[in-house]
């Protein structure tokens, strides 16, 4: 099983990142994809979850309006599109998987390494 984003980087307040999250080794279809963030000195929170079938998704009232997230399951690929970026959303970034649509965030089944994502100017 393998979860390899990227897209991570250093952007300016205000500004725009598109995460992307390539799984393989397990049947994508079945699994409902989430995006979560770990600060520094915090823990790991949920950002936001998408439905196995793509149509329900889930945000963090914090990015709620400003973070999309969306699905290619024919690519087996999970997104998170990220606009209007504030300092306050620097962490490294995961994506993880999860069988069962209520799992809690300990729970999940499968992660990818992390990517970091920095808003600075």
């Amino acid at each position: 099983v393998q979860l390899v984003e990227s897209g991570g980087g250093l952007v300016q307040p205000g500004g725009s990142l598109r995460l992307s999250c390539a799984a393989s080794g397990f049947t994508f279809t079945s699994y409902a994809m989430t995006w979560c963030r770990q600060a520094p000195g915090k823990e790991r929170e949920l950002v936001a979850s998408i439905a196995s079938a793509g149509g329900s998704t889930n945000y963090a009232d914090s990015v709620k309006g400003r973070f999309t997230i969306s699905r290619d399951n024919a690519k087996n690929t999970v997104y998170l599109q990220m606009t209007s970026l504030k300092p306050e959303d620097t962490a490294v970034y995961y994506c993880a998987a999860k069988r069962s649509p209520i799992a809690s965030i300990d729970q999940y089944d499968y992660w990818g390494q992390g990517t970091q994502v920095t808003v600075s100017s």
